[in-house]
């Protein structure tokens, strides 16, 4: 039985918000680009936030309730038996994975990351004095044989989007066990973001990187992307073997105090108190991604789509109908903002990324303003 409605948000609440999302475009754009979801807060997160602010709880984080939450939920949800002492708090999954990479690698040693795939990719590596080295996806996967080459020419680190953003790609158990075959041959680090893998949407089912036995490897996880939960800063990384528990043990103190202690909080609540809504709205972006489907086939039908195996962002390749930079021509001819496919890298010129992770109405409307900037 259904018992949230995530279709009950009208647009002009939604414009009262003041995160990126709805700040960055003027009012006459509907934004559907970066990953926010459009829905109310779980109670039991709404609950523990407003106890918190109504007697003055705003202090610094105590972050050891997450690693505890974090299991229980991960035990429910995948069969993953994560031991807490394994687990170290950061502010958040990109945060962690810089942290992963300065503990778990040396400076100057070049990571594998796979466009197109999420922007801070690029980035918190070569902040981290990690150069990045490019080996694009083959027909939305993994290319495991130019991550052997990258290897061999020396990257000492695989940097995996799991499950996959932009493309909402699942990776299937054959594929992670093919890649830490990969990654222990060259004695590597798989630094593993599985940020999404709470909306692992049915149809697919999600395999936690290290739930396979010990690996030379870190996942990073959080709350933040299922609960939307982005502002308030809260995630784990979960070492996959003693080696690199050991080595993560030198994180300096302090990295766990710059989690935000409401992020804590609602983090703990949204794990231990949040599977009942957490299926509700897995149920409702099932709907929604066959409804973009229906939307693009009777308005757009030149538009590729594969509808996405978890979380709320949709990969659409608009080259067929001409469109090089379609983000750009939508927001100028439609006032609807997605991501430029650019932006994940290469090959990502025709594409663009779609939020759907919204209500039906804003998605019926996004779609009437993509058909309209097409002239």
């Amino acid at each position: 039985m259904v018992l949230h409605d995530f279709d009950d948000v009208a647009l002009e609440d939604l414009r009262l918000r003041r995160s990126a999302k709805w700040s960055r475009y003027p009012p006459d754009v509907l934004p559907m680009w970066v990953a926010e979801l459009d829905v109310s807060l779980a109670d039991v997160v709404t609950g523990e936030l407003t106890d918190a602010v109504t007697t003055g709880d705003t202090g610094y984080a105590w972050p050891e309730r997450l690693a505890p939450a974090f299991a229980g939920f991960a035990a429910r949800q995948w069969g993953w038996q994560v031991e807490p002492p394994r687990c170290w708090a950061v502010a958040d999954v990109m945060v962690g994975v810089g942290e992963a990479l300065r503990m778990l690698t040396s400076p100057g040693d070049p990571v594998v990351v796979c466009p197109p795939v999420y922007t801070p990719f690029f980035h918190v590596p070569a902040e981290h004095g990690r150069p990045v080295v490019q080996v694009p996806l083959v027909d939305g996967g993994l290319d495991l044989a130019g991550i052997d080459a990258a290897l061999a020419a020396g990257a000492r680190a695989v940097l995996l989007c799991s499950p996959h953003n932009p493309t909402g790609r699942v990776w299937a158990p054959a594929e992670l066990a093919a890649l830490d075959e990969v990654a222990r041959r060259h004695a590597v680090i798989v630094v593993s973001d599985e940020i999404h893998a709470p909306l692992t949407l049915p149809g697919a089912t999600f395999t936690p990187y290290l739930a396979e036995g010990p690996r030379h490897a870190v996942a990073v996880v959080s709350a933040s992307k299922a609960f939307n939960l982005a502002g308030l800063k809260a995630a784990l990384l979960v070492a996959g073997s003693d080696d690199v528990a050991d080595r993560l043990r030198r994180l300096p103190e302090e990295v766990a105090f710059r989690c935000g202690h409401l992020g804590v909080l609602a983090s703990v609540a949204a794990w231990r108190h949040g599977d009942d809504w957490l299926a509700d709205l897995r149920a409702h972006l099932d709907r929604n991604r066959q409804l973009l489907g229906e939307l693009l086939a009777a308005q757009l039908p030149g538009v590729g789509y594969a509808p996405p195996q978890a979380s709320y962002l949709a990969w659409l390749d608009f080259r067929a109908v001409g469109l090089e930079a379609p983000a750009a021509h939508l927001l100028e001819h439609g006032r609807v903002a997605l991501v430029e496919g650019t932006d994940f890298g290469a090959p990502g010129a025709g594409f663009a990324r779609l939020n759907l992770g919204t209500t039906r109405a804003v998605l019926e409307d996004g779609v009437r303003r993509m058909c309209a900037a097409r002239g």
